[in-house]
């Protein structure tokens, strides 16, 4: 695992993309290192979407076992900076800004399956996302912001283990 991942509960925010954002959502992480006061924080220890992304990623692999259909989960990667020819020849083949991160494709319930948008304790849904987080919830997807890659297994596990 990554040595900068922090396991912490409850950094998952509500699948109802339209809900406010929680305080913990938006919380730094102590810092015991430089560059912060006593009893300050920073935000300099904090993983970054790809390392939480990374983490999640490494869990799957490993709770494969437990969970046979994970082999199915995969990265949608819409995000990043490219150049303009990438930029151009992604959009000629159906990429589209604002798709979830993250996809399990597996039904549940009443659930088609997952989306999963990873974000930083400090990053911001974009209004494109949250459209598009809406409307996948309105086809019947499950679909949450996740703000750390234990906010995400935790998510997967409760999902996988639902039945209605």
């Amino acid at each position: 695992m990554s040595g900068r991942a922090v396991l912490r509960q409850g950094d998952t925010e509500s699948p109802d993309p339209g809900a406010k954002k929680t305080a913990a959502g938006r919380r730094a992480v102590p810092s015991a290192g430089k560059g912060a006061g006593a009893g300050g924080v920073s935000l300099a220890n904090t993983p970054s979407e790809h390392e939480e992304q990374v983490s999640l990623f490494r869990w799957a692999d490993f709770a494969v076992r437990r969970y046979p259909e994970l082999e199915l989960m995969h990265a949608i990667p819409n995000g990043g900076h490219r150049n303009k020819v990438t930029a151009a020849k992604l959009k000629a083949e159906g990429v589209k800004a604002g798709v979830p991160d993250v996809f399990l494709p597996v039904p549940r319930g009443q659930w088609h399956g997952l989306y999963i948008e990873m974000k930083t304790r400090t990053g911001r849904v974009r209004e494109n996302q949250a459209q598009w987080l809406r409307r996948l919830h309105g086809q019947g997807y499950q679909v949450a912001v996740c703000r750390n890659w234990y906010a995400a297994k935790t998510l997967i596990e409760d999902y996988m283990e639902s039945k209605t």
